[in-house]
């Protein structure tokens, strides 16, 4: 079951034209949300976020769009689907149809999809650079749009070389995130993670990690410039997203991790699910 600007369909109803604009253009914004318990895992930081993507690539936001409308939108779709323990869901907006480059409208509209989560930790996790195309820097490269060529050829040089995950840098050779993830490096008590200049998604789970390592007082954390050399020299790297939480990397190259600071994250991140505190 599909909703398509309020309507719920079935999957085999939706159509667009050819005439779409995120499939012309990738003139489209996305986010993926966790549900548990019939809850929107930080809901307001994903709104927020959406409503700022919206903002940077001029598209109209509708009166009607505010935070409880689209909750309720979404929570409204996921209580019809049936058989899935855990849920994912994915909203994406896009531009109306026409125009060339430039659009005949900056009124948008809305597709909410839900499917399983079905992903679980891996106690194993490799990981490489890609280093065939670049992550530009630049604040466009925070938004989540659908335009994502960069991470599906990512994907495809992770799965040829049976890798878990892969890891993008920007023109300036600097480490950006994973394929589909944040990136954070430990190096004793110092943590680093890409600063969102470096060119990475301005990602949910990112922020929260950051919040809670801000509040205790053993670490210290900096959003900075890292190289791939540091990366070799690290004692942990770990991934974050709001589908696997915290995702501590095993091996990258002939480097083995430890993973006990990510870990402790990981559990630090569920409690904060659950009690929001």
């Amino acid at each position: 079951m599909l909703n398509f600007n309020g309507k719920l369909i079935n999957q085999s109803e939706f159509s667009m034209t050819s005439n779409n604009r995120a499939f012309k253009y990738g003139d489209a914004i996305f986010e993926t949300l966790n549900i548990q318990n019939s809850t929107i895992v930080f809901w307001e930081d994903h709104y927020f976020r959406l409503m700022a993507s919206m903002r940077m690539l001029r598209m109209e936001i509708p009166m009607k769009f505010t935070l409880e409308f689209l909750e309720q939108e979404i929570l409204k779709t996921v209580s019809r689907q049936d058989g899935f323990s855990k849920v994912r869901v994915r909203l994406t907006i896009f531009r109306k149809d026409g125009g060339l480059y430039t659009p005949l409208t900056n009124e948008v509209d809305f597709l909410i999809e839900v499917s399983e989560n079905a992903y679980e930790k891996k106690k194993s996790y490799r990981v490489d650079l890609f280093k065939d195309f670049y992550n530009y820097s630049g604040l466009l490269s925070t938004v989540k749009t659908t335009n994502r060529m960069l991470n599906t050829l990512a994907s495809i040089f992770m799965d040829e070389n049976e890798l878990d995950n892969c890891v993008l840098i920007n023109e300036r050779k600097g480490v950006v995130e994973a394929a589909n993830a944040n990136i954070f490096i430990v190096k004793g008590n110092e943590i680093k993670t890409p600063a969102l200049e470096e060119g990475c998604i301005k990602g949910i789970v990112r922020k929260k990690i950051i919040e809670i390592l801000n509040k205790n007082e053993t670490y210290s954390i900096s959003e900075t410039a890292i190289s791939p050399f540091e990366m070799q020299k690290a004692d942990e790297v770990f991934l974050t997203n709001s589908i696997i939480g915290v995702q501590p990397v095993t091996n990258y190259r002939k480097k083995t991790y430890k993973t006990e600071i990510g870990e402790k994250l990981a559990s630090s991140l569920k409690l904060l699910q659950i009690t929001g505190k």
